[in-house]
């Protein structure tokens, strides 16, 4: 089996997207799947795709001026 995530442009900045899933909720959803699942990422209606793998996920956080900081996750 394999899992997509339909991805979609909403805005120019995270600030102009709908809600998104928290975490808890992710997991929540994705806990219903075989722990062997891939997952993947679908594009353009399915006419590309990519995978997600460790360093595929980027943390932001807001320092004490406002400013963005990115740091790359690792595990």
């Amino acid at each position: 089996m394999k899992l997509f995530i339909k991805s979609k442009r909403e805005g120019y900045s995270p600030e102009q997207c709908r809600k998104s899933m928290t975490i808890g909720e992710m997991i929540a959803y994705l806990s219903q799947f075989d722990d062997d699942t891939s997952v993947y990422i679908s594009n353009d209606n399915g006419y590309t795709y990519g995978s997600i793998t460790e360093t595929s996920f980027e943390e932001e956080y807001d320092d004490d001026e406002g400013e963005q900081n990115y740091e790359k996750s690792h595990f």
